[in-house]
């Protein structure tokens, strides 16, 4: 039997389930904290986390956020502050964010589909389901296949945010202009993290089902598990109760952010689906069951939905998405020895995270609107996965009390990719950073300035990221591709040293 129970900022909780529908009623709310009389269901004190999440939220300036966890089969929703700073309106449960990256996963859930239904072979190159598709790499053109766009290991990059117009025909479109962005590194030699090849792989999505792919998520997803706020378009959104992006300082409450959403309808397979947090965690119980929705339909094959969360590389950057591998979609975990996966998301002051255990049947996911909302999720989740998975999280990265003395200057240069150019320098006798955002991606940030602390000889901590692009500190990462050029690793992109 499969049950929803959500439990809002007010005290009250709803759940729902084939046994019927019980609430808690209204509470009495006082200037202080809540009067939350039901403490407990199925044994959890939600009571107690709608309190830390609450406290957590307001400690990190994260305007609202949404939390759904999956535990014994049964989806928990809870949900805390506002859903748009000048408005005031609450987060309920039932409202959706931008969920950015974490579209990938879907897009390879239904890659995976097409795979089951013997329309697409993984190891085959990708120009026999799409003969437009091209790299500025010939060779790589005719040899990338779509287990290397699945697990970033066919060099193409991410930042590459073309708009292609919001017609049915953007991906084409897309596609046909990709064909002449530089790959970061040669095809299956090496991880890097890319968009572009989700893109490519929406618009396979699109030849093999005859369909648009916003219309694939619904059909092939969204409808068979019974997701109600799950929607791509920001005009499906508006049926919602839609969060509002932030942006603002570390360590103040961020403002409403110029515009909702940057991203064009083009890039939706590697970043925008639109959900909320129980309808995340429900698509994450059809992985945790083998493929199957909760009424036994099968969304998925058990094979594949295994093949996913295989590892298919190592990745350098083990710390900015707590993960230290890739599968065919999914971030592999490794939480000191107990196994996961899952996957982040940003979307211009949204932010969301998704952590699956297998071992204990256990899936949370956080969606955010801005401020520190990385910081949230490491104090929110190192307690929740603990408490119902018995993972012990990382201690957070960071350089050591006393910082080994390492030269920056074999590091020293312009190190450039798609839509960023990254320079490493020294200045003022400090290794210094700064990460640009250009062409299609210049008004996705501001500059970051970044000091540099050495960890090791290639893994540096920087300081200054900004309020939700790590705990504290960035990771940096130098290394060499397999063709000797040097790149470093930051958000587990892989950047070419051009000079």
């Amino acid at each position: 039997m499969s049950k929803n129970i959500s439990w809002d900022a007010t005290g009250n909780w709803e759940a729902k389930g084939d046994w019927g529908t019980a609430s808690s009623g209204n509470q009495v709310v006082a200037a202080g904290p809540v009067d939350r009389r039901a403490t407990a269901v199925d044994g959890l004190d939600l009571a107690h986390w709608q309190a830390r999440l609450d406290e957590l939220r307001a400690a990190h300036h994260v305007p609202g956020a949404g939390l759904a966890f999956l535990v014994d089969g049964k989806v928990y929703e809870l949900a805390s502050g506002v859903l748009h700073r000048d408005t005031g309106v609450a987060v309920t449960t039932d409202s959706v964010f931008l969920c950015g990256s974490i579209a990938k996963v879907y897009t390879a859930t239904m890659i995976m589909q097409l795979v089951d239904e013997g329309k697409l072979d993984l190891d085959a190159p990708v120009i026999d389901v799409l003969p437009e598709f091209a790299v500025p790499d010939p060779e790589g053109t005719k040899t990338i296949t779509t287990r290397q766009l699945l697990s970033h290991t066919a060099g193409l990059t991410n930042d590459f945010n073309l708009d292609t117009g919001r017609g049915d025909d953007c991906l084409t479109k897309y596609v046909a202009a990709a064909r002449e962005v530089a790959l970061d590194c040669p095809p299956g030699t090496a991880f890097s993290y890319g968009g572009v090849g989700y893109v490519v792989m929406g618009r396979m999505i699109e030849v093999l089902t005859g369909t648009t792919w916003d219309q694939a998520v619904q059909d092939r997803i969204a409808t068979p598990l019974g997701l109600e706020r799950t929607v791509t378009l920001p005009e499906q959104a508006l049926r919602f109760r839609t969060a509002m992006s932030h942006l603002g300082e570390a360590g103040v409450d961020p403002d409403p952010a110029p515009a909702w959403d940057l991203m064009p309808r083009s890039v939706g397979p590697a970043g925008r689906i639109i959900s909320s947090a129980g309808d995340m965690v429900r698509f994450a119980q059809m992985h945790l069951a083998g493929g199957a929705a909760s009424d036994g339909t099968r969304v998925l094959s058990a094979e594949s939905a295994a093949a996913m969360q295989r590892r298919e590389i190592d990745c350098p950057d083990k710390w900015t998405v707590s993960g230290d591998g890739q599968g065919l979609g999914w971030v592999l975990n490794d939480w000191n020895g107990v196994g996961g996966f899952g996957h982040d998301g940003a979307a211009i002051g949204q932010y969301g995270y998704l952590r699956i255990v297998p071992s204990a049947g256990v899936a949370v996911v956080l969606l955010t609107n801005g401020g520190g909302a990385r910081q949230l999720y490491a104090d929110l989740f190192r307690e929740l996965l603990r408490e119902l998975a018995g993972v012990t999280m990382p201690e957070p990265f960071g350089p050591a009390a006393a910082p080994p003395a390492i030269d920056i200057a074999p590091h020293i240069g312009t190190y450039k990719r798609a839509g960023v150019v990254i320079t490493v320098s020294e200045r003022d006798g400090k290794a210094h950073m700064l990460y640009e955002f250009v062409d299609d991606m210049k008004d996705m940030s501001p500059p970051l300035d970044i000091d540099l602390i050495p960890v090791s000889e290639t893994v540096w901590a920087g300081t200054g990221a900004g309020p939700s692009f790590s705990e504290g500190y960035m990771p940096v990462i130098f290394s060499t591709l397999a063709n000797g050029i040097p790149c470093v690793y930051v958000g587990t992109r892989a950047t070419p040293k051009t000079a």
